[in-house]
């Protein structure tokens, strides 16, 4: 009987360090430094101390820190009590813990 070799992706912007420009990954990607221009990804967390300025497009986004941009989610969109997220959204599915901030034109289409 064969192994289940499954391999998950988990890249980190670590801090101090800063993007600019396009990324792009797929996996898991943890940002606690910042990102500014493009992004698309399937799972990016925004560490509490991380910041993103972008044009995003994501499968599941969680925002523990700062997010100002337009940002497309096809899944899941959690704002977590110390995040704070900004500007055009569409999403699926948004949670938004006591705390967390959400401001700016936001899309939750049905079905």
């Amino acid at each position: 009987m064969a192994k289940n070799n499954v391999k998950k992706n988990i890249s980190i912007v670590d801090q101090g360090l800063t993007i600019e420009g396009s990324v792009s990954c797929s996996g898991e990607l943890i940002i606690k430094g910042a990102v500014q221009g493009t992004l698309k990804g399937d799972n990016v967390v925004i560490a509490e101390d991380g910041a993103v300025n972008a044009e995003a497009t994501v499968a599941v986004m969680t925002v523990g820190g700062h997010f100002d941009g337009t940002l497309r989610v096809e899944q899941k969109l959690v704002v977590l009590a110390t995040g704070h997220c900004q500007g055009k959204i569409v999403c699926n599915d948004l949670t938004v813990e006591p705390g967390g901030m959400l401001n700016g034109e936001i899309v939750c289409p049905i079905g």
